[in-house]
């Protein structure tokens, strides 16, 4: 070996033993901040073991009957289940029992059918109780292709507009066929939200508007405009809003109560015991025989 080498290595040595060193030991609340992750890591991994298996399924839906999350979700379950029943054509009435065990709810507790049967079934707008039983309520509750169109003439005649496409299919059992049927009796007119409306199609009165009228007409916003300002917007360009036609009603005369017909009033007497010596003048004094 290099005698240069070995010599740098001999005075490296004796300039680090002269050198003092001192020794830090690691205080308690170091070791602790040591410990404390070590334990948050536990914790994190049994945590993150929970949520692995809840996200796989393999916790118990039962345990949480009781949190309202769960109720109002058999709730949803229900409605959802009486509405594709009735738009199959199922149109009957069923017991609770009979509406848990066709949507596979019949392990719930006696609190959940209890709060079913007197609040959320009987509150919802959508279920209405026939015979102690519970059916779907539809907005419009039709039977078939002729009660649509019965609908849609009465909307027409009162100037009410269309109907959406909608609320018929959930009041109508198996619309789209009945729909197909009518052809060309009804019209479908697409909102700018692409909700379809079905209107009355009255062959009476044929008559074709212009396409610039129509552009002009559907360019005027007045969804957030009331009636009245539209009425005095109108009154100002010099147009008159149609007014209601109708006969007035006349309010009901008050007859006035006949004086004769008061009973009279009985007062009471007195000083009974001189009736025969008192008299009366009311018409005039008596003449004295």
């Amino acid at each position: 070996m290099d005698p240069a080498l070995l010599r740098e290595r001999e005075l490296f040595k004796k300039r680090a033993l002269s050198t003092p060193a001192v020794e830090k030991r690691p205080s308690q609340s170091s070791e602790s901040k040591k410990k404390r992750p070590r334990l948050d890591q536990g914790g994190s991994a049994s945590g993150s073991k929970q949520n692995a298996d809840s996200s796989n399924g393999s916790f118990n839906a039962k345990a949480l009957s009781g949190s309202s999350g769960y109720r109002f979700g058999v709730l949803a379950k229900i409605v959802n289940y009486m509405k594709t029943r009735h738009q199959r054509g199922d149109t009957y009435p069923l017991s609770l029992e009979e509406i848990l065990d066709e949507t596979q709810h019949l392990d719930i507790g006696q609190k959940q059918k209890h709060w079913l049967m007197t609040e959320a079934l009987i509150n919802n707008p959508k279920i209405e109780i026939v015979d102690g039983k519970y059916a779907f309520k539809p907005k419009y509750n039709l039977k078939d292709k002729k009660a649509l169109l019965r609908l849609l003439d009465k909307h027409d005649q009162q100037g009410m507009g269309g109907i959406l496409l909608d609320d018929i299919e959930e009041g109508l059992p198996n619309a789209q066929k009945a729909i197909k049927a009518l052809g060309d009796q009804i019209i479908f007119v697409s909102r700018p939200d692409k909700k379809k409306i079905l209107f009355y199609n009255d062959k009476s009165c044929p008559f074709t508007v212009d396409e610039e009228f129509q552009k002009l007409w559907r360019s005027i916003p007045v969804d957030s405009v009331d009636e009245e300002k539209i009425e005095e917007y109108l009154k100002k360009q010099g147009i008159s809003s149609m007014q209601e036609s109708g006969p007035k009603r006349m309010a009901p005369i008050q007859k006035r109560k006949n004086p004769g017909s008061q009973k009279r009033r009985r007062f009471k007497t007195h000083n009974d015991h001189l009736a025969g010596v008192l008299e009366d003048y009311v018409d005039g004094p008596t003449n004295k025989q």
